[in-house]
């Protein structure tokens, strides 16, 4: 093994092997990101045709999210021992493994399983990708290469809705797993090709066992309990006060265990310097929110609006309109602005486009809907890269790495919290809307029994017209906590912006410069 000391980066490349690297870097980076989104649309055909309930379907997506958030702080162990061409080909190639397990599996728990493990490849592909690609290029033309990787990791999001709902409604649900295989088997193919020769040097590293078990337990437990607490009536079932309980001593323990371990797994004394606690901490909670309600759009829509996967696809795509445009800009020049201010604009955007849908009905048409969705692409190209970027900054240089690693981390854990967290509180307000609304119908109500004697005239009976009733009353209450969760969605983007003012923005090093690029996605 050769000396991480006498290692000398290789030159960068030239012509046609630049070409298509930057070609097999930006399509398996596609891959991953699409990926992250593709499922959103097609949550309620996933439940249908494995029989289980649309709440137990948004478990496609949490469990992705949380084995994608514990593998982000191994990466750079992985990289190390392993070399960052080997890991990089090895997750790609392992990403296809899962995705062709997704697209087989014959029930929910093996769906489960292969997303969690699709989760936990996908972690190092995406710091890896960005670090190979910023290797092929000269110095010169970094910012030329970040664009290009930026504009990948934008575009996907918008494809993955779109080309979701397509597949869903017209083929089966699995190919929006299997159409990853001939990319990334040709994205690992072609990395390999051009980069195998340019292998980092490996080396042994200790690694914190301890840390990483409590890790996995801490949070594997708190997401099944969020994810299981609804239908187990929370804290009335002794399994979710077990995997409560699990949860917080398993924390407890991480906590003191990764303050003392020589070789932390996640260095938390990262949280004693302000900018990176509240940037994290601003982040992982606005990025909860955003998840939360880009996951319980497209199930209100096509639950209870009767959307299809491809109209659903269509009205959750153009968020990234405005991303695409004005992301490029915001990143070329950060520099000149305080990059709280920017983060403030980008949650009072949000909190606006929350309040818009937040006085949906069921009567609102394509248009109405879409609206606050393309505004929406503003708030994303303002939050991402400023946020970033009060995180790192004032964060030491050779810190900057494991910085970058843990916001990311919390973010993505915090986007797989949300979307058990939304999905639960709109259940609960459509049951208690339920409730209340049924409440109105009894015979001393004009509305209730004019409403009968129509149904009635139309040739229902009863029954039928009872049963027509209350299909009404159930897309109305869906609709009222759908409401409820987006206003109190826009409270919350509002109360954060005081948390961003408590930093104290510092101007980054070419180093965390880039870092704050690859962390925004």
């Amino acid at each position: 093994m050769s000396s991480p000391a006498a290692y000398t980066p290789p030159a960068p490349l030239q012509g046609s092997a630049r070409l298509w690297g930057t070609i097999a870097l930006s399509a398996a980076t596609f891959m991953n990101v699409l990926d992250s989104s593709i499922a959103n649309v097609s949550l309620p055909a996933i439940a249908g045709d494995l029989g289980v309930s649309p709440n137990q379907g948004t478990w496609v997506i949490t469990s992705f999210g949380v084995a994608n958030a514990i593998a982000l702080p191994l990466t750079g162990w992985l990289s190390q021992r392993f070399g960052q061409v080997r890991l990089f080909v090895t997750s790609v190639l392992l990403f296809v493994l899962s995705s062709w397990m997704c697209g087989l599996a014959p029930n929910m728990n093996m769906l489960i399983a292969a997303r969690a493990l699709q989760g936990f490849v996908a972690g190092p592909m995406m710091p890896l990708a960005q670090t190979l690609l910023l290797s092929s290029y000269p110095p010169a033309m970094a910012g030329m290469a970040m664009a290009l990787w930026a504009m990948t990791t934008l575009v996907a999001p918008v494809m993955g809705p779109l080309l979701g709902g397509w597949i869903t409604d017209n083929a089966h649900w699995g190919w929006i797993f299997f159409i990853n295989i001939p990319v990334g088997v040709l994205a690992g193919f072609i990395t390999w090709t051009i980069f195998h020769k340019r292998e980092t040097p490996t080396r042994k590293l200790p690694i914190d066992t301890v840390g990483l078990g409590l890790l996995v337990v801490a949070v594997t437990a708190i997401q099944m309990m969020l994810d299981r607490g609804k239908e187990l009536d929370w804290f009335h079932s002794t399994e979710i006060v077990t995997l409560t309980v699990v949860s917080v001593i398993a924390f407890a323990y991480f906590i003191v265990w990764e303050f003392t371990d020589d070789h932390p797994v996640v260095d938390l004394k990262l949280f004693k310097v302000r900018n990176f606690w509240t940037g994290t901490v601003s982040m992982s909670v606005a990025y909860s929110l955003f998840m939360g309600n880009l996951v319980l759009l497209p199930l209100w829509l096509q639950q209870f609006m009767g959307y299809t996967s491809t109209q659903a696809g269509m009205l959750m795509a153009p968020v990234g309109i405005f991303a695409i445009i004005l992301s490029p800009l915001v990143g070329k020049n950060i520099a000149k602005f305080d990059p709280r201010k920017l983060t403030t604009f980008a949650f009072i955007v949000f909190a606006v486009v929350l309040f818009m849908r937040s006085h949906f009905n069921t009567s609102a048409d394509f248009g109405t809907l879409m609206i606050p969705t393309v505004i929406q692409g503003v708030a994303l190209a303002f939050f991402f890269i400023p946020l970033t970027t009060i995180t790192l900054g004032g964060v030491p240089a050779d810190k900057i790495a494991s910085a970058s690693g843990l916001s990311s981390f919390a973010r993505v854990l915090g986007g797989s919290f949300g979307t058990s967290i939304a999905i639960t509180i709109w259940q609960d307000r459509t049951t208690m809307h339920h409730a209340q609304l049924t409440e109105m119908i009894n015979r001393g109500s004009n509305a209730s029994t004019s409403a009968l004697a129509g149904l009635n005239a139309s040739g229902m009976s009863t029954d039928q017209a009872l049963s027509q009733i209350n299909r009404m009353i159930d897309q109305q209450a869906a609709t009222l906590a759908a409401n409820d969760v987006f206003y109190a969605s826009a409270v919350i983007f509002m109360v954060l912006i005081p948390l961003v003012w408590l930093a104290r923005p510092k101007r980054m090093g070419a180093a965390a410069a880039k870092e704050a690029a690859a962390g925004a996605h």
